[in-house]
């Protein structure tokens, strides 16, 4: 082993970032409650000092940090509505969604009794069909405003609201935005194949610098092109005018895909934040919560960067010494990797899908596997390679569970996962990295960020999980980064005749080691 790993790795650990309170992770690590699992759809809103958010699947949110999310089952009259959206006006919060009701409460957190229907809201013709995706916006100067799309193509509408009667709408509906089929984005289909289809929703209105900005989704939340763009305005109602950076939001790779309907906020830095639906692969399905920062150009103009690594924090410092962290275990698990095991599979639930950086297929152990377990080795695996070492400082894991076992009673338990992690330089003596058998947080999607351990070797060890629904993992991520190698098992004579810098040496030389 070369000395100078050694001693890097005393700099490491010496000089490493508190892991905790620093970073978050795409997609966030929801707790899910009676009554709630934040399934898409999601409207943030501050009040005080603490963030709230809503979203398809019931319940509340709320954080002061960005970090925590604490879940609160909230008593709604009716139910909460699917996409719902809370908004104070004059003391009160109004909650509106895929309904003609508004409710309204005393506290964020309810009870929300309901208020009435929306009337005076003219024909279909005007614009309105019945409420779907309803967003109340009120402005500066205390007007309300409603708006909400049309369904399929026709776009996004606004209307005026009654200031003394939240559900009557003060005047004829205004159109403001439309599908365009000029906006490949828009159109339907995972590769946005379709020419004249989409579907236009999830209407979100900001005030900036005395600029409107009207967020839209489409092409629709079944698909991975799933995606945000917006419009500006000098007025609430328009006229609007196509943002030429659009899409804002839209990835269709790996984990964090089909980034749709969801909400800008100022978060606790006093930057703005964009919070997004995650839309996973088919058969899988489901849907998870993402969030990244916005930023704005000299001219106005938005942009948000989507991400699914560990990123620094609203309340974190920036560290022009951190390191950025990627992921180390994707496609570790193939036949020429001979030191990766895990310890079991049903057939068509293979090992390898849970870590195939792919949100469409599922690891599922046997079920009489009663502690399952993956050991991967990092490194390259044949004697004629360097033996690369990491510095491992983060784990996602992302569980399914959506489906009961046979025989299980309907009402599932809360998604209560137990597991370790561990290292090794050897992959024979093992050490503890992280130690979750004692958790009691209920989330199927795992976030954990630990400090730097430098190793080859790593394994994860599920040692309990809800009984009332079979095990599966979408998918297991260990993030890192390059921190030292090992000269071959076969000397060869190009490596006989080179001298490689270490990783840091690169990294220093290339200033490519600055993630915050």
């Amino acid at each position: 082993m070369k000395l100078k790993r050694l001693a890097i790795i005393a700099l490491s650990l010496a000089g490493c970032i508190a892991a905790s309170a620093q970073r978050y992770c795409n997609p966030l690590p929801m707790e899910v409650g009676n009554g709630g699992n934040a399934g898409g759809d999601c409207s943030v809103f501050q009040e005080g000092d603490k963030w709230y958010m809503a979203c398809t699947g019931g319940g509340i949110w709320v954080s002061e940090d960005f970090l925590n999310w604490e879940f609160h089952q909230v008593e709604v009259e009716g139910g909460i509505p699917v996409a719902p959206d809370i908004a104070k006006f004059n003391g009160k919060f109004y909650m509106t969604g895929n309904t003609e009701q508004v409710r309204v409460a005393d506290n964020p957190l309810g009870p929300y009794k309901i208020l009435g229907n929306f009337h005076n809201t003219g024909t279909v013709a005007d614009g309105w069909n019945r409420g779907f995706d309803c967003k109340i916006y009120v402005d500066d100067d205390n007007q309300p405003y409603l708006f909400w799309p049309g369904y399929g193509i026709s776009g996004i509408f606004g209307v005026r609201l009654d200031p003394n009667d939240l559900t009557r709408f003060a005047e004829k509906p205004t159109h403001l935005i439309s599908f365009n089929p000029m906006h490949t984005w828009e159109h339907y289909g995972d590769a946005n194949e379709y020419s004249n289809v989409g579907w236009i929703e999830g209407p979100w209105v900001i005030k900036r610098n005395g600029i409107y900005y009207l967020e839209y989704s489409a092409s629709g939340t079944q698909w991975k092109s799933y995606a945000q763009g917006y419009y500006t305005a000098p007025n609430p109602l328009g006229p609007y005018s196509y943002a030429p950076n659009n899409p804002l939001t839209r990835n269709t790779e790996g984990l964090v895909t089909g980034t749709g309907h969801g909400s800008i906020v100022k978060g606790p830095d006093g930057e703005w934040w964009q919070f997004y639906t995650i839309v996973f692969s088919t058969p899988t399905g489901g849907r998870r919560i993402g969030m990244d920062r916005i930023t704005f150009d000299d001219e106005g103009f938005m942009s948000c960067k989507i991400t699914d690594t560990p990123q620094r924090a609203p309340l974190a410092p920036v560290r022009k010494d951190a390191h950025a962290s990627i992921p180390v275990t994707i496609n570790k698990m193939a036949d020429i990797a001979a030191l990766k095991d895990f310890s079991s599979e049903r057939e068509g639930f293979y090992g390898s899908y849970g870590i195939d950086n792919y949100s469409g297929t599922i690891w599922r152990p046997q079920p009489d596997d009663a502690q399952p377990y993956m050991t991967l080795d990092l490194s390259p695996a044949t004697r004629f390679d360097v033996v690369e070492h990491f510095s491992i400082d983060g784990l996602r894991i992302l569980f399914s569970s959506s489906r009961r076992a046979p025989g299980a009673p309907a009402a599932a338990s809360l998604p209560v996962y137990k597991y370790k992690l561990e290292a090794s330089q050897d992959g024979k003596t093992f050490f503890t990295v992280l130690d979750k058998t004692g958790n009691t947080v209920p989330r199927d999607t795992i976030y954990e960020d630990f400090e730097p351990v430098n190793c080859r070797f790593i394994r994860l060890t599920i040692t309990d999980w809800p009984k009332s629904s079979p095990l599966g993992i979408i998918d297991f991520t260990v993030f890192g980064y390059p921190d030292g190698w090992d000269g071959p098992e076969v000397a060869s004579p190009a490596f006989a005749n080179s001298n490689l810098p270490t990783d840091h040496e690169y990294q220093a030389a290339t200033g490519g080691n600055a993630a915050w």
